[in-house]
């Protein structure tokens, strides 16, 4: 599993800069002087942001230890699952009417704990993976905001967000080499 979780932030910066504001062209405004300030665009790597964002590397490897416990616990537990519905489904045909009925009643009950403590453990990892990256999400996105109003432009898209349409770019409005800066500059 891997940790980054661009898409949710890459959303969350897309999110800020639009509300950040992409004014529309009021009457005074000639699309000229839009381009040169607040209607332009430019984008982030959010993939190479992240990387190189302090802190980030050792909340993913806290997390990836983390998930390999859940991983673990869930593991052992299908296994016990799977070996008694092996040994039921070998044994069944000896079993009375009622015993059989009743191992599968145990059955059933072991696959709704498993469920359940798997879905305890995806709520526990998600939680985990938002007090790990929540401090960093803030920061990035504080951090593009910083650069993306200095540099005067309207929006910042993440260009490497699944499903980005994004094919050609000129790579002076890559403003990834900048928020990277920005972030090793500030604590």
């Amino acid at each position: 599993m891997k940790f980054v979780t661009v898409g949710r932030l890459a959303a969350l910066a897309v999110a800020v800069t639009v509300m950040a504001g992409v004014a529309p062209l009021s009457a005074q405004q000639t699309p000229a002087n839009a381009a040169a300030g607040g209607g332009r665009v430019a984008f982030v790597d959010m993939r190479k942001v992240l990387a190189a964002t302090p802190g980030y590397a050792q909340a993913e490897t806290t997390f990836v230890k983390e998930m390999a416990g859940y991983r673990s616990e869930f593991q052992k537990m299908q296994q016990t699952l799977d070996s008694a519905a092996t040994q039921f489904e070998q044994q069944s045909t000896l079993l009375s009417p009622s015993a059989r009925e009743a191992r599968r009643k145990d059955l059933q009950a072991q696959q709704q704990r498993l469920e359940q403590r798997t879905q305890e453990l995806q709520q526990r990892a998600g939680a985990r993976e938002r007090e790990l990256l929540d401090p960093i999400q803030t920061r990035v996105v504080g951090i593009i905001e910083q650069v993306r109003s200095a540099a005067g432009f309207g929006m910042v898209l993440d260009i490497s967000a699944q499903g980005s349409t994004v094919v050609a770019a000129d790579k002076s409005l890559d403003l990834s080499d900048r928020v990277i800066a920005q972030l090793k500059t500030t604590r």
